[in-house]
């Protein structure tokens, strides 16, 4: 089961945890607030954003990423997959169920 780590706006955090979970993209997305530091355009810059912890399974994950793409507001989105070597059988099987496209 991967785990989608993404950052974003703070002001666009709450669409997008929303969007995914809503089209079963996602079964949960926990949002964290933390503050980035980053270049970009050869200057540094300092911003208040959201880190979106995104569970979804590995069949949903391509259109997740596709989805995230088309939506996020940065024209270079954070985004990065771990994948979980050990998960909890039936937190997996509930992300599993609530994925489902069906």
């Amino acid at each position: 089961m991967p785990t989608v780590y993404v950052t974003a706006p703070s002001e666009d955090a709450e669409r997008l945890a929303e969007l995914v979970v809503e089209s079963r993209l996602a079964a949960c997305v926990n949002r964290v607030p933390t503050q980035s530091t980053y270049r970009w355009d050869g200057e540094i810059h300092h911003d208040e954003e959201t880190i979106l912890l995104i569970k979804t399974t590995g069949e949903r994950y391509d259109e997740l990423v596709s989805r995230l793409l088309e939506e996020h507001p940065h024209d270079v989105p954070c985004i990065e997959r771990f994948d979980a070597d050990d998960i909890e059988e039936a937190f997996g099987q509930w992300i599993t169920d609530v994925t489902d496209a069906r």
